[in-house]
């Protein structure tokens, strides 16, 4: 039996047929179609197996990489991208991205702070891993309700699963881009001494500004290193190794501008001018280029084993430490810190058929703290004469969770079962109070409140903080069943009905301030009542309910394959931001937020059907359309990508191959109240590559892939800063790729 790591999600991969990318891949290489076959686990099958799955492997993941994981993802049925410049790029499943999809490191969560704000990138670098999953629809009763709209789960080698057949295997891979001047190098290592496994990989990406039609975008740029060293010890029945990570990465966020960092509320009433005790926190310029600089330390501990018990066939673990930290910097000033502090654990322990079923129990308990929330003003100095707290404030967060899955088979029908039940509090300490008076106010002070007129104060604004800011505790519970027909000769039916329950996120409940990633000032589920008493009461029971119903038609091998999802989810206290008004007093429109609950719906269908003829020759018609309504509100949901229809075809002939793809993203006129229409764009992509066998083991690879060859230029509906930040104009990228 071979091992590898993966998320409890993958053995489900191995009943739906992985996207054109990887298929061709594998026809041409057949080392990747190994990689895919030691992906299983013996004996799993999870309750994901009714939800329509993409894999991105091999040599197609490689040629697509870019330095963010929605760039990389992107044109995957059913995926688009929420894009922030060339630092930060967001996957958008079926019409969502985070919080609503869950990002995954071998099936553990990545914690970073991508889920509160657009400009914030996802922890990972595509240019370190193996293979990508993404699993459109709830996959919320394994990985909660976070994935209630899908997950992406990003697998690496940096825990050795096996010991190389040769003794060490190895890769090394440099890219140089013409757009943004790319300049990207790669490399890893694995060896194998007695029973240990060892890994080494480092990643370095530099990128200037990308050029878009017409000439450069503006603070575009992106440069990042990625580090990791690994081992474990491997037996023929599992391993249980660890690793640690490091990340450290710079880019730029374009379009970005501090001059409404003076906007602040009047209840209702949005006001962008300085008075009084509201100040400008940055009273310069606007001209100065701002960025964001991150820096993310990650230590994961991996265990799968076979047999561990009588009764179980396989027990899995993961445990994992992230202490990330980035610095948002404008100009010469440090106006905002976030980090996230995180612990998480996971066990699965998969038992032996009983009663015909199989399945997996698992527990994950999850504990962390993150800063840096509502903060612009991080580099302006306490004031004289001033009291109150110092920011930033913190957000403690502690999850509990039990979750199970069963499957059984009924003849041709395969059914799959799952549930899962959290509890989740978050708690907001107090944060440290700070007094700086000269004598005179001293004395003053003293003469009002008596001798302990610090304490005396300070109980005071610890009190309204207290109110302000309550602890909030939401159960949310998931289940789902799904049934999958297996017809005949590769085809297949499945229908998948779940109940989801997400909580909000820390954003949606405690924002109170300037977003100005978002050009926003936003005020989240518990502080509404406290800012005017014509919102709405404030809230701390919130949990997002959805419906849905997943149908998905598949049919496997032969000259045709397909697969096509249909999907329908009916949400109750869907949370988004109502707009109260737009504020243009500083020439840059603020909009100023309220997040509220209200219900809505969400249809559409995405798929792709590929024809395989003639000598390696393969062509796929893809695309995707997503609806969103509002049923209580007499708005539109924001941000929701046009439809998408595409063809893409490839060709393999001995070393050679070739993938080219077009497709026509249209214009989206159903849009928020705040929101303009986004006009459609076409876009073609093509990727040439010639592979060489140096020996039996070696092997070197040179391809070229153009991108946006038309130069159209493109928006993304998608994005928060979509006119500041178009698409990518015409780029090559020339790389070359060895193996051992």
């Amino acid at each position: 039996m071979k091992h590898r790591v993966l998320s409890s999600a993958i053995a489900s991969l191995m009943f739906a047929p992985a996207c054109a990318f990887a298929e061709d891949a594998a026809t041409r290489t057949p080392v990747e179609l190994d990689e895919l076959r030691v992906t299983a686990e013996k004996g799993r099958r999870t309750v994901l197996a009714p939800l329509p799955t993409d894999i991105l492997s091999g040599d197609a993941l490689v040629h697509r990489r870019q330095g963010g994981l929605g760039e990389t993802l992107a044109g995957l049925p059913g995926v688009h991208l929420d894009n922030f410049g060339g630092g930060a790029s967001r996957p958008v499943i079926r019409g969502q991205t985070l919080p609503r999809i869950e990002i995954l490191s071998d099936g553990a969560p990545v914690f970073d702070a991508s889920s509160v704000s657009p400009d914030h990138a996802i922890g990972t670098d595509p240019l370190l891993l193996d293979s990508i999953e993404v699993i459109r629809g709830p996959a919320a009763v394994l990985y909660g309700g976070n994935a209630m709209n899908g997950a992406v789960n990003l697998i690496d080698g940096r825990i050795p699963t096996r010991l190389p057949e040769n003794g060490v295997t190895g890769a090394a891979e440099v890219r140089l881009g013409s757009g943004d001047q790319e300049k990207t190098g790669v490399g890893r290592i694995t060896a194998g001494v007695g029973q240990v496994g060892l890994h080494a990989e480092v990643a370095r990406h530099n990128a200037d500004d990308y050029d878009i039609p017409g000439g450069t975008l503006q603070d575009s740029f992106a440069e990042g290193t990625t580090a990791s060293a690994g081992a474990s010890w491997i037996t023929d029945r599992g391993y249980i190794g660890a690793a640690f990570t490091r990340q450290d990465s710079k880019y730029g966020l374009p379009g970005h501008s501090h001059k409404n960092g003076v906007c602040h509320t009047h209840g209702i009433d949005l006001h962008c001018e300085a008075h009084g005790s509201y100040e400008d926190p940055f009273g310069s310029s606007d001209d100065h280029t701002a960025y964001i600089k991150v820096r993310s330390e990650r230590t994961d501990i991996r265990a799968d084993y076979d047999d561990p018990l009588p009764g179980f066939s396989h027990v899995r673990l993961r445990l994992s430490h992230t202490d990330y930290q980035h610095d948002e910097i404008d100009g010469p000033a440090l106006f905002n810190r976030y980090t996230n502090e995180v612990d998480d654990g996971r066990i699965e322990l998969t038992h032996k058929p009983l009663f015909g079923f199989t399945g997996t129990f698992g527990v994950q308990y999850t504990e962390g703290t993150f800063g840096g929330l509502n903060v612009n003003n991080l580099h302006v100095a306490f004031p004289e004469n001033g009291y109150g707290f110092v920011p930033p404030n913190y957000q403690n967060t502690r999850n509990k969770a039990v979750f199970l899955s069963e499957s059984r088979s009924f003849g041709p029908i395969d059914l799959d079962i799952g549930l899962r039940k959290d509890w989740r509090d978050i708690r907001v300490p107090v944060p440290e109070f700070r007094v700086n008076f000269t004598p005179f106010y001293e004395e003053l002070f003293s003469s009002w409140y008596g001798p302990d007129w610090k304490n005396v104060i300070r109980e005071s604004d610890v009190d309204i903080f207290q109110n302000r800011n309550p602890t909030t505790r939401q159960n949310p519970f998931s289940a789902s069943l799904g049934a999958t027909w297996n017809i005949r000769d590769g085809y297949s039916a499945s229908l998948n009905v779940a109940r989801t329950e997400r909580a909000p996120s820390v954003r949606e409940l405690y924002a109170y301030g300037n977003n100005l990633a978002s050009n926003s000032y936003e005020v989240g589920l518990v502080r509404s009542g406290s800012v005017s008493d014509t919102f709405p009461d404030s809230r701390t029971d919130v949990l997002e309910t959805t419906r849905s119903v997943d149908l998905t038609f598949r049919k496997v091998g032969g000259v045709l394959e397909y697969e096509v999802g249909l999907f329908h989810q009916d949400i109750k206290d869907y949370v988004f931001a109502r707009l109260i008004e737009t504020e243009n007093e500083t020439g840059v429109p603020h909009n100023y937020l309220l997040y509220t609950a209200a219900d809505a719906t969400l249809k559409g269908v995405d798929g792709q059907i590929s024809l395989q003829y003639g000598a390696g020759h393969r062509t796929t018609l893809f695309g995707d359309y997503v609806r969103a309504d509002l049923k209580s509100e007499d708005d539109n949901l924001p941000r929701i990508p046009p439809g998408r229809l595409g063809v893409r075809h490839a060709w393999s002939s001995g070393p050679y191959s070739l993938d080219a793809e077009y497709y026509h993203t249209y214009a989206q006129n159903r849009i928020a109240s705040y929101e303009t229409r986004t006009k459609g764009y076409d876009m073609l992509n093509a990727t040439f590559a010639y592979r060489l066998e140096l020996t039996e083991r070696q092997a070197a690879e040179f391809y070229i892939r153009a991108t946006n060859l038309l130069n159209k230029e493109a928006y993304v509906h998608t994005s928060f800063v979509k006119d500041q930040s178009p698409l990518r104009g015409r780029s090559m990228v020339l790389g070359v790729r060895y193996t051992f």
